[in-house]
């Protein structure tokens, strides 16, 4: 009987959103290793990552030991407009799968962005405006956070400059243009524009791009113009504070109704969602206070986790961004022009690597295909278009809702669904057409790129 209370839609307050970030390092024992200057080999400190981000950012940046950071009022005041997110229970998903496993997926695409994005965009905004920036650069993969921060620029009246992965420019015409209404002026990426994207397309030419190509960009024109910053959506241990939100509201969601999830699920690129997703679980689990099974999803094209290196690498393709130690494809990586275009980062967050390393968290990949079979079957039952990324956490939630299936096991499944995807109807057209493809690296093209890992000592 108490099964049936549990509605569909979990809704919190206002008065139960986060008043604070949770910063997930404070709890781990081994800490992300530091960022690195190229130059040196030795850790960046405060004063040389100021040239590159805000002030405040770099102290989040670099801060392993306060466990909560107080969110600032104009921040949670913007929060309001589309936090909290729903938790939803996929009820309908659950009997078209006729599983015994109970699936909750966190809801991020309900604002304008159409992902979480938003939620890392606003917070970097404000502490640009607050530092009194001109405004901000950054790369965009699939656009959704170029989306994201373009709005939120736009709220604190900064300018925003654009690199977007060139395959995603072209595919995705319309995120480009919402990004454009909201002010910011968008460049596919490599471009003739900089330095580094000459030498790249010099390189490689006819490339698809990549988020590392983006990046490169975006760092050199931040740095060559006064008054302006580099913000970044994913990866750096400020964007997965800023997420932590997704995960505080999911668990006071799920504690409102005595709920404990047994496997937590997010799909992986750069590590912004999955970290901010798991974070108070993840707290919990390193304090040895409850126990979980985490897995992070990855596009076989792009198999950071499954199939990388751990070894300190660049963040960026044009090797001129701090080097991170993480699981790394290596920074020469480009990876095939697959739909998912924010998850086409050849390397992963150092918080999420350092806590896969050491055996908190699990892996796995999957193919393109498959994913949008996934997302087909999900949106026909549960009435939403999941972005690509996203559905590659509904991939591997409907595979482990299989196997209980098989076992007769009611475990309860958590995935968070990152955004919609109504600007990838190209990508949805290509597989109903069936001319979508299915590719892996081989070995040897991820062995090339890994053999030019820089070489730091250990």
């Amino acid at each position: 009987m108490a099964e049936t209370k549990i509605p569909y839609k979990i809704y919190l307050s206002e008065d139960d959103m986060p008043k604070a970030w949770y910063n997930l390092r404070a709890d781990m024992k081994n800490k992300p290793a530091p960022l690195l200057n190229p130059g040196t080999g030795k850790p960046l400190t405060a004063e040389e990552l100021s040239p590159i981000f805000c002030e405040e950012l770099v102290a989040q940046e670099l801060d392993d030991t306060t466990a909560y950071i107080e969110i600032p009022e104009e921040i949670r005041n913007f929060y309001k407009m589309f936090r909290p997110s729903p938790l939803v229970r996929a009820y309908c998903l659950e009997e078209k799968l006729g599983t015994p496993a109970k699936i909750y997926y966190k809801f991020e695409g309900n604002n304008t962005s159409g992902s979480h994005k938003l939620n890392s965009a606003i917070a970097q905004a404000y502490y640009a405006k607050k530092q009194g920036l001109k405004g901000v650069t950054t790369e965009t993969g699939a656009g959704q956070w170029g989306t994201a921060l373009s709005m939120a620029c736009s709220y604190f009246g900064l300018d925003c400059k654009v690199y977007m992965v060139k395959v995603s420019y072209e595919q995705k015409p319309f995120r480009r243009e919402v990004m454009r209404t909201y002010g910011a002026s968008v460049v596919p990426s490599p471009s003739e524009t900089t330095e580094v994207g000459k030498k790249i397309l010099a390189e490689f030419p006819g490339t698809t791009g990549s988020l590392g190509c983006a990046i490169s960009e975006a760092v050199e024109v931040a740095t060559k113009n006064p008054g302006y910053r580099y913000v970044l959506g994913s990866v750096l241990n400020q964007v997965l504070l800023h997420q932590s939100v997704i995960g505080l509201e999911t668990k006071t969601a799920l504690d409102k109704y005595g709920i404990k999830p047994d496997i937590i699920i997010g799909c992986a690129g750069g590590g912004s969602n999955l970290g901010g997703l798991i974070a108070p679980f993840m707290g919990e689990k390193l304090r040895g206070e409850a126990d979980y099974r985490i897995i992070a999803v990855e596009p076989a094209s792009c198999p950071s986790f499954t199939r990388g290196t751990f070894a300190y690498d660049f963040c960026d393709t044009g090797m001129i961004c701090p080097l991170a130690k993480m699981y790394t494809l290596g920074s020469s990586f480009i990876p095939s022009a697959n739909h998912a275009g924010g998850l086409r980062f050849h390397g992963m967050s150092s918080t999420l690597s350092q806590l896969y390393h050491d055996g908190y968290m699990e892996a796995t990949s999957v193919e393109q295909t498959s994913v949008f079979e996934a997302a087909e079957m999900f949106a026909r039952v549960e009435g939403i278009l999941p972005a690509p990324e996203s559905s590659h956490a509904i991939r591997a939630a409907i595979d482990e809702a299989l196997k209980c299936k098989e076992t007769g096991e009611e475990k309860t499944i958590v995935f968070g669904l990152t955004g919609t995807g109504y600007f990838d109807l190209v990508a949805y057209q290509k597989f109903n057409d069936g001319e979508m493809s299915d590719y892996i690296p081989t070995d040897e093209e991820i062995a090339a790129s890994v053999a030019k890992l820089p070489k730091v000592g250990e």
